[in-house]
């Protein structure tokens, strides 16, 4: 749910599923000087995430099974087949790094 209220992480997504585009990533409450990033093929567990938060923002059901993007998590990081508990910011820490990966 706070991965969902990432304004910034949503948009790079939506930008990301469109292999080859340049996105410029600007922050001026960090005064950071603006990024230009070429982005490349998407991997599944991005495109997994961004399906995720897509459907977190268009459901009208109020349910949401992360089914794939759990599937992929495990793929990355098989601490969590098994359904054993976890961490939350545990999973959060394979989540962004396993992206971050597939860049």
């Amino acid at each position: 749910q706070n991965l969902s209220q990432t304004p910034v992480l949503r948009e790079l997504l939506k930008e990301a599923k469109m292999p080859g585009t340049t996105v410029k990533i600007e922050s001026p409450e960090l005064f950071m000087e603006p990024q230009l990033i070429k982005l490349d093929q998407p991997g599944p567990l991005t495109l997994a995430m961004y399906q995720f938060l897509t459907e977190m923002q268009e459901t009208k059901k109020g349910v949401v099974t992360p089914k794939e993007l759990f599937a992929q998590v495990c793929k990355k990081a098989i601490r969590f087949k098994g359904y054993q508990q976890q961490d939350s910011h545990e999973l959060l820490r394979y989540l962004l790094d396993g992206m971050r990966a597939e860049e």
